[in-house]
């Protein structure tokens, strides 16, 4: 499928997804890291957004509609400011999460997803 932006989806370890719970936001990694998400479980999209990626993942880890969800493995790309909320949209068109349902008004920016 052709996409419009190519982005890098970030594992914890050579092939292994993150775990929302764990992950360490405080690492230097995430200083001034703005991009897209996506937080899963099993075959359930969970959640997905844009932002701030440590500030928006640590807010996720204390929402119960999110941590109903068991073994909560995440994702996220670097995206700059003008497009994460376009890829946003389309992450959210392509992958119907579980959770959330305002996504910004702005057309959609497809990507290559994380699984592809």
């Amino acid at each position: 499928m052709e996409v419009d932006m190519i982005v890098d989806w970030i594992k914890c370890k050579t092939n292994v997804w993150c775990n929302l719970q764990t992950v360490k936001l405080e690492h230097e990694h995430f200083t001034d890291l703005v991009g897209v998400y996506i937080i899963w479980s099993g075959e359930d999209v969970v959640r997905i957004g844009s932002g701030v990626i440590k500030d928006r993942l640590s807010d996720h880890r204390n929402n119960e509609e999110i941590t109903a969800y068991s073994d909560l493995k995440v994702t996220w790309a670097e995206i700059d400011n003008q497009s994460m909320q376009g890829a946003e949209v389309y992450l959210a068109n392509e992958l119907n999460p579980k959770v959330g349902d305002r996504f910004p008004n702005v057309d959609p920016i497809s990507v290559n997803l994380p699984w592809d």
